[in-house]
């Protein structure tokens, strides 16, 4: 399997053009047909793999903190006559079943990011169709504000998956095109059974883009418009940018390791344990969330058989929440794009198929922010007693509640992680904000149900052996279906029903005959043949 890394700069991109142009930004797509991730396909017609999507996801970043003089972005084409054909259709029939999901959950969270970034951060995106637009290439349109649609009488906008390959848009397209653009249901399912897509001024009556503009004029008014964009913008003047220098980091087979975060990989166990240092330097918390965010792509994408994601902290309470508190009362933007980075590093972790467990030991620094870490695990252990290689010390371990953990931090759904944990109980989570701002001791922490059990020193060893090896024995699918289900509780949203629903259902298309079979639709594109379908609907 290829090894993936996550690190790109723009002056290397290979697939991508960025201008900067204040108060606008170029994002220009221009795919390198010999340029793709892993041998085997040509990235013909814009058409994307994983490294075109790594590349996308740096340059949004990039945006963001290097560049607060931006307040419209341009997402374009610079290829003549096609905007993007979408994820490359030879990549995912010859990708094993963990690359294409792997694929379409990271270019989802991309998509999202620019979502983010639009209603976050004041960096608005409009996208400029320039020419032919199918497939996920549509849905990095439907991602962005405003999708201007050129008028030449051959331009269209379509999703073909269904008909053509027999899979899903992108696992985001249907939803985005009926809860974003809100197109109506039964113009949905024409639009999504066409292989020819929609132009013109059918395009945007039933609200697929918003603007049709003529070739000639297409350039002045796309600038005009982000301009209009631009305007409305709440970014900073004259703001100054940081740079996003490359990670400091270490790798050998079995160990990853940066400044403040630390992987050590047990493959005969299948688990990773993850430790997390507190604050030792200004600018902690953007350099933690860049190393988790690398950490957590590069373990995801790279150690699909490591199932057991072991979280532990080390530091000093009190510096966490310092540090914490400079981010959530700052009122400058670039805490906000903390802030916001930090949320969608956690949102990751959230819809990362991994078994996650926290380890609350004597000198670790589960506080606010990093209490965070410990609410995304599907269980948390904190040791009651003294360290385990020191029986005769009088250090123990606890937890902060700070203001963090009530809402600075939302999942998918909407919710904080306390009111994930205890939906619907809201006598109880006015009890814990009552509970702010102190230590609170393991037996505390059981009465206030913000840990899983409570062992004492002498059983700790035995049981968390015990928890892990229990998690190694069961199913890596169902541990999947199930930490999915219940981490996200309470209402639907956008963002829940792409990586919830809509992601279940890709994923058993994915592994259906009808499409990836020898026969399939994924298999038999361009080849003439047409696909051989199992008519029975189960």
């Amino acid at each position: 399997m290829t090894t993936v890394s996550f690190d790109r700069r723009p002056e290397d991109y290979r697939h991508w053009r960025l201008r900067i142009e204040p108060p606008l930004a170029w994002l220009e797509m221009d795919v390198d047909e010999q340029g793709g991730l892993v041998p085997g396909y040509e990235l013909k017609l814009n058409s994307y793999d994983l490294g075109v999507d790594i590349e996308l996801y740096d340059a949004v970043q990039r945006l963001r903190f290097e560049h607060p003089e931006v307040r419209a972005v341009i997402l374009t084409s610079a290829k003549d006559k096609v905007f993007c054909a979408g994820a490359n259709i030879r990549m995912l029939a010859g990708s094993p079943h963990e690359w294409k999901v792997n694929f379409c959950k990271f270019t989802n969270e991309t998509r999202n990011g620019i979502e983010d970034a639009t209603e976050n951060s004041g960096q608005i995106y409009l996208a400029a169709v320039n020419g032919s637009c199918a497939g996920g290439g549509y849905e990095i349109a439907l991602a962005c504000e405003k999708i201007l649609l050129v008028d030449d009488n051959s331009s269209t906008v379509a999703l073909p998956e269904v008909p053509l390959l027999g899979v899903l848009p992108g696992t985001g397209g249907l939803t985005r095109v009926t809860d974003k653009r809100r197109v109506r249901k039964d113009r949905a399912d024409v639009f999504a059974t066409r292989p020819d897509g929609v132009k013109g001024r059918t395009a945007v009556d039933w609200r697929l883009v918003d603007e049709l503009v003529p070739r000639q004029e297409f350039r002045a008014v796309v600038e005009q418009r982000a301009r209009e964009l631009a305007a409305r913008s709440n970014r900073p003047e004259n703001a100054q940018g940081i740079v996003l220098e490359p990670l400091d980091r270490t790798e050998d087979d079995d160990r990853i390791a940066y400044p403040n975060t630390t992987a050590e990989l047990d493959r005969a166990a299948g688990v990773v344990t993850i430790t997390v240092r507190g604050p030792q330097a200004d600018g902690w918390l953007l350099a933690l969330t860049r190393e988790l965010d690398d950490l957590i792509l590069r373990l995801r994408t790279n150690e699909p058989e490591l199932g057991t994601w072991v979280f532990r902290t080390e530091g000093d309470p009190d510096a966490v929440l310092a540090a914490e508190r400079e981010v959530l009362t700052g009122s400058d933007w670039l805490s906000n794009e903390v802030l916001h980075y930090y949320k969608r590093t956690l949102k990751r972790l959230d819809v990362t198929s991994r078994s996650l467990i926290a380890l609350i030991e004597p000198g670790s620094c589960f506080a606010g922010v990093l209490l965070e870490l410990a609410l995304a695990c599907d269980r948390q252990y904190m040791l009651d007693g003294p360290p385990i290689d020191d029986e005769d010390s009088d250090e123990r371990a606890s937890i902060v509640l700070s203001d963090a953990n009530f809402g600075a931090f939302p999942m998918g759904n909407g919710l904080s992680r306390l009111e994930s944990r205890f939906y619907g109980e809201h006598d109880h989570l006015d009890w814990l904000k009552r509970e702010r701002d102190r230590r609170l001791s393991a037996s505390e922490a059981v009465e206030l149900g913000l840990v899983t059990e409570a062992p004492d020193d002498i059983d700790w060893e035995d049981e968390i052996r015990i928890v892990l090896e229990g998690r190694a024995a069961l199913s890596p699918d169902a541990l999947t279906g199930m930490e999915a289900n219940h981490r996200f509780v309470g209402p639907e949203t956008i963002e829940t029903k792409i990586f919830g629903r809509l992601t279940a259902w890709q994923n058993w298309i994915f592994t259906r005959p009808n499409a990836s079979g020898p026969e399939g639709a994924l298999r038999r594109y361009g080849t003439g043949q047409k696909a051989s379908f199992d008519r029975k609907r189960v």
